[in-house]
């Protein structure tokens, strides 16, 4: 039987990046992996919550307004470095939507001796991206658009 390997470790370092960079000893190894998956789900709450906001008050949005394609981060002694990698930044261009979300993580994280930076930057081929581009099939079949008129879209 063949051993199975995951794609992503596979491919690390030679086609994609890590998502996190930051060292720790090994006892706190795993405090660190908890404190970023924390991080994370508490960014993709976030921006699920806001879009639901938005939708409800019915603010013309795009169909993927807000897709995120993958969250860095970066820890240093003193400071947390997070990157959102977005789609279509619409919803975190608001006023104190960053400002938010950094008091949000600072809860979440409860890490009093580190400060938080977020920073956003637009994927430069959001179509390019399958998530975006899964989102944006899934709206068109949720808006009755028939499956083959989606898909060559999708393939244009």
């Amino acid at each position: 039987m063949g051993q199975k390997i995951n794609p992503l470790g596979f491919r690390l370092g030679t086609t994609q990046n890590h998502h996190s960079f930051w060292f720790a000893q090994p006892k706190n190894y795993s405090e660190g992996l908890q404190e970023d998956k924390k991080i994370r789900n508490c960014i993709k709450n976030y921006i699920q919550k806001n879009r639901k906001k938005s939708s409800n008050r019915k603010i013309e949005s795009d169909s993927s307004s807000e897709v995120i394609t993958h969250i860095e981060i970066q820890k240093e002694i003193d400071t947390i470095h997070v990157i959102i990698h977005i789609g279509f930044p619409n919803l975190l261009k608001k006023k104190g939507a960053i400002e938010e979300l950094e008091k949000d993580l600072q809860k979440e994280v409860n890490s009093v001796n580190q400060r938080l930076n977020i920073g956003i930057e637009k994927v430069k081929e959001p179509y390019r991206q399958p998530n975006i581009l899964a989102e944006y099939i899934a709206f068109q079949l949720k808006n009755r658009v028939s499956f083959r008129k989606a898909m060559k879209k999708a393939i244009e």
